[in-house]
């Protein structure tokens, strides 16, 4: 009796659904089983039940406002349900589809720009599973105005990444998560100066003790981790080395983006930074103008690289493009201009290179020593020893997992797991990334190589740009980048 009083209510709750609603829940049961196939776990499927009885059978009250009687409860619960029904779309388009991100900084000017706001595709590369799917999904690791954490540690998941279209390819524009950023002193996590290079400058004692200054010391899981934008310029198998700023792979030399930057040391007989209008055209934000003032001595050192220095009135240190060089050139602004890094190749940017203490004799502009450095792919072995410990050791020890390796320098072994290790076979693909601005970026020659499951999406358009040195109605949003491509060197 009972069962058949069930089965009768659910004939008539069946029979009670309108046109419009089955069709809506055919569309999403659609979507829901190839969202399902394509997780590859087919136990999800189960959920379907539930997408039943919210489009049909309505056993789950999830509606029960709509039937009380008090026109406050409807009304607020109407926002209420129109919010979390948003909430849950939004966050599994961000998760498995794309979300938006903005360019904070200049590391890949020209091509994308500080203030540009972009279209993340994550469909390209395949999306990652979250690792942490309890998580607010309008914003990264910490919430607006309260500064509290905007994701539950527990529970975590494996790194997973579903199918995509195609992997990275060399001259890709990729955003990621920083890999330098699993450890982070919250007052200085938006800030250049991350974790590690801290301690480099303070000690891990000090940042410890002084909350005050460096703030609370905090360990970020893989997907919460700050958003970098670089571009791909190693893959994994190769070797990269720098020299003359030219990169080369596997010995090959690789064409320079049109829209790379460099920093230059210009000579002028005018003063640049009076022209904002000249600056507006050629894309040179005023930030990027640093006039500098040397004594005659100076000068007269600074000469011996840059002759126009004795007899011009104006000094400046810029990044440019060859095509501003060539704007500037034609319209009188340089005397003379010469790479910064030729005049002053220990600006202190190079005792922070990676990997220390390799890197003691290397530049910016001439990086990887005559062998360059061997990028890791999944399934490599490589041989461990001291020449490349210190290459590899973020690698096994941090996205790897093996976090008891060490180096017993006095008998020059790798111990891995407690046991001696000669070598090593990598168990994810690594990437080195590079900014177009190539003097002004903080990239893998700084904190090294980029796992595969840090790897976000790739950039496709920019959404809207805005140029913080002009008001909103002078010019303040760039309705010439709406749309536009963003990577148009690829």
């Amino acid at each position: 009796m009972a069962n058949n009083k069930f089965i009768d209510d659910l004939k008539t709750r069946i029979a009670a659904v309108k046109t419009s609603r089955w069709i809506r829940f055919g569309i999403v049961s659609l979507i829901f089983f190839g969202w399902v196939a394509w997780m590859g776990n087919w136990w999800l499927a189960l959920l379907w039940l539930l997408l039943l009885d919210i489009y049909i059978t309505g056993y789950i009250p999830f509606t029960w406002w709509k039937k009380s009687k008090n026109k406050t409860v409807r009304s607020v619960m109407g926002w209420v349900d129109a919010i979390v029904y948003a909430l849950i779309l939004v966050y599994f388009i961000f998760a498995f589809v794309g979300q938006n991100y903005q360019i904070p900084s200049s590391s890949l000017e020209k091509t994308l720009l500080t203030g540009d706001y972009l279209w993340v595709n994550k469909v390209l590369y395949g999306p990652r599973v979250p690792m942490t799917p309890v998580h607010f999904p309008l914003v990264h690791n910490r919430m607006p105005l309260i500064g509290t954490d905007s994701y539950l540690d527990s529970p975590s998941l494996s790194y997973r990444r579903l199918k995509g279209i195609r992997n990275v390819e060399s001259g890709d524009i990729v955003v990621f998560n920083f890999p330098a950023g699993d450890t982070v002193a919250t007052r200085f996590e938006e800030s250049p100066e991350y974790y590690y290079l801290l301690v480099e400058k303070y000690g891990r004692e000090r940042i410890a003790n002084d909350p005050a200054t460096f703030g609370e010391i905090k360990y970020r899981p893989v997907d919460r981790r700050q958003n970098f934008v670089k571009r791909a310029v190693g893959l994994p198998g190769e070797r990269l080395r720098i020299s003359g700023d030219t990169i080369y792979i596997d010995g090959k030399a690789q064409a320079l983006p049109e829209s790379a930057q460099f920093s230059y040391v210009v000579a002028s007989s005018r003063p640049l930074s009076a022209d904002g209008d000249l600056l507006h055209e050629l894309g040179i934000t005023a930030d990027d103008v640093h006039p500098i003032e040397f004594s005659p001595e100076e000068r007269g050192y600074l000469s011996a690289y840059l002759p126009a220095a004795v007899r011009s009135p104006y000094l400046y240190m810029m990044p440019l493009t060859r095509h501003m060089i060539d704007e500037l050139t034609a319209r009188g602004y340089i005397d003379g201009l010469r790479k910064t890094n030729d005049i002053f190749p220990t600006n202190g940017a190079q005792a922070f290179l990676f990997p220390q203490p390799l890197s003691a004799e290397w530049t910016l502009s001439d990086y990887g020593g005559d062998d360059g450095l061997l990028i890791p792919a999944k399934g490599m072995t490589v041989k461990l020893d001291v020449s490349n410990w210190y290459i590899y050791e973020r690698c096994i020890r941090n996205y790897e997992g093996h976090t008891d390796a060490c180096l017993n320098e006095d008998e020059g072994v790798v111990y891995i797991g407690g046991k001696p290790a000669d070598s090593y076979t990598f168990g994810m693909d690594y990437y080195f990334m590079m900014g177009d601005n190539r003097d002004l970026s903080q990239d893998s020659r700084f904190w090294g190589f980029v796992p595969e499951d840090h790897i976000v999406g790739t950039p496709m358009f920019v959404l809207i740009s805005f140029d913080k040195d002009r008001s909103i109605f002078n010019g303040g949003i760039r309705w010439n980048r709406i749309l536009r491509d963003a990577n148009p060197d690829k």
